[in-house]
């Protein structure tokens, strides 16, 4: 934001020579039926009214100007979406004007162009994308294939916890999460760990955090047309050298996944089944009759997808879950009960028991709720149509805020507060279909790895409550000390502080690793 700050300065400076683009800006408005709208500053337009967390900002205009506010980010226009009923009508009803994403300066680079599968635009790639991702890349036959590659990573991140017990040490919870979640999403992909032992595998995972750093920055050239050919930030070194980076790794590694493929046809006449993501998608990529011809673009696209969206979201929702359930020691010990009940005190809890423990579900639900990782869901129309009554012209960004959605006072009862017993044996869909609860997005363009991130977040949460108890800071206070539960900046929802605890061992249910 301190940047952002700067620049705004400097466009401010400008308006003396810009004034009249504000009278030509008022009487372009005049000749639609657009949704309410605040009163918008020349130039920047109503990016001053964004805040440093813009889900939360823009909560509070809806309150004052209803669930549908048209607004401009710049010179983009935008609509706000802040209820279950219009994002009803715009993600359902009005679904198909709005399948594209918005294109942005900082994505599509790092993106090749779009080449990837979550920014790619509706048409015959995606529609091939959506249905290899359901029936290979994350379908359930794959997902069950890499069971014991979550059961093993798991159990090696339950040890490092251990380790820190044993030694009455505070550990950065949130980070050891990510480093479970890279480790997993690693392992799938290309057999290998982001371990300090494997400098390779480490690289991706740096690089890889660097990339989703600056696809979030807030980029000029997106949101004002006189700043498309211009590089004020001094973004487009960045990009280029972490790109560069990205494309010498993923480069070796394709490589050598291409050598070990071929070593392996010659030693046999079958050939051999694809092992990870990566052998699927060169086994589309060298299939020269498939219905789309993918490029090394396409593969290293999909990989990054695979460590941008699934890394984070996964390690933000189960630390956000800890750090509610550190300050509600009643709804721990409730979990902590079932978990004991259903899966006794001898082994660890494994994915198949998930099914047999709704509090824990409905726990994993009321932190989806309250800490969407996804709190903005970002499309752009494609052609004109009508919401509520109102127009919404082609080339217009969509922002369903999902966040004050999830907290919507006319749906929930005690919406602000963390209750998991609003979902007791509810059948409440999180996959889209209803409206007041939109964890993944919804329709189409939805998640494609719901289950493998449902799966991680519950069977890890439920191993942690199980096996450990946790105490705020250096433990010295006790579990009187409360966790803060400030949100920060981010795409992904993050803490505004991480999680620090100490651990303490409850039950020794795994092996040494």
């Amino acid at each position: 934001m301190r940047i952002f700050h700067e620049y705004l300065v400097l466009l401010l400076i400008w308006l003396v020579s810009f004034i009249l683009f504000r009278t030509i800006f008022s009487k372009t408005r005049t000749h639609r039926h657009l949704p309410p709208s605040p009163r918008a500053l020349p130039i920047i337009g109503h990016l001053h009214l964004l805040g440093r967390i813009p889900h939360q900002a823009l909560h509070k205009l809806s309150i004052r100007h209803g669930p549908l506010i048209h607004l401009y980010f710049g010179s983009k226009p935008c609509v706000v979406v802040s209820s279950p009923e219009m994002a009803r009508e715009c993600l359902k009803t009005h679904e198909m004007s709005f399948l594209n994403r918005p294109k942005m300066t900082n994505v599509d680079y790092l993106t090749y162009g779009s080449a990837d599968f979550v920014m790619a635009p509706y048409g015959p790639y995606w529609k091939f994308m959506k249905k290899l991702c359901m029936s290979e890349l994350l379908g359930g036959r794959i997902l069950d294939q890499n069971l014991p590659i979550r059961q093993e990573e798991i159990e090696r991140f339950l040890h490092v916890m251990l380790k820190k017990a044993y030694k009455g040490e505070q550990v950065d919870v949130g980070g050891e999460l990510v480093r479970l979640t890279n480790n997993i999403i690693s392992r799938m992909a290309f057999n290998r760990r982001c371990s300090v032992d494997d400098e390779e595998a480490h690289e991706v995972r740096e690089v890889l955090e660097e990339m989703c750093e600056l696809a979030g920055r807030f980029n000029f050239s997106d949101m004002f047309w006189f700043c498309k050919n211009l590089d004020l930030q001094g973004y487009a070194k960045r990009l280029k050298n972490v790109r560069d980076r990205y494309d010498k790794i993923m480069g070796r590694i394709i490589e050598e996944h291409e050598e070990a493929r071929r070593r392996k046809k010659n030693n046999s006449s079958k050939g051999g089944n694809a092992v990870n993501l990566l052998d699927i998608l060169l086994d589309i990529y060298e299939d020269q009759s498939s219905e789309i011809q993918f490029t090394r673009e396409n593969i290293k696209g999909f990989i990054m997808n695979m460590f941008g969206a699934g890394t984070d979201t996964s390690s933000v929702t189960i630390e956000w879950a800890l750090s509610e359930l550190i300050n509600r020691p009643n709804v721990m010990a409730r979990a902590r009960e079932e978990i004991d009940s259903i899966v006794g005190t001898n082994r660890l809890v494994t994915e198949s028991d998930i099914a047999n423990l709704p509090y824990l579900q409905a726990i994993v639900k009321e932190t989806l709720r309250l800490h969407p990782t996804g709190p903005m869901i970002a499309r752009e129309s494609t052609e004109h149509c009508t919401v509520n009554g109102y127009d919404i012209p082609a080339n217009t960004r969509l922002f369903v805020n999902v966040w004050a959605i999830n907290r919507d006072p006319k749906h929930w009862e005690e919406p602000l507060e963390f209750m998991p017993e609003r979902f007791w044996k509810s059948t409440l869909d999180m996959r889209g279909q209803n409206f007041q609860f939109l964890p993944f997005g919804s329709g189409r363009r939805s998640c494609p790895g719901t289950s493998l991130a449902l799966q991680v977040v519950h069977v890890t949460l439920a191993a942690v409550i199980q096996c450990f108890d946790w105490k705020v800071g250096d433990g010295a206070s006790g579990n009187d000390v409360r966790v803060e539960m400030e949100e920060g900046p981010g795409i992904s929802l993050p803490r505004a502080k991480p999680l620090v605890c100490v651990p303490s061992v409850r039950l020794r249910l795994f092996s040494s690793v």
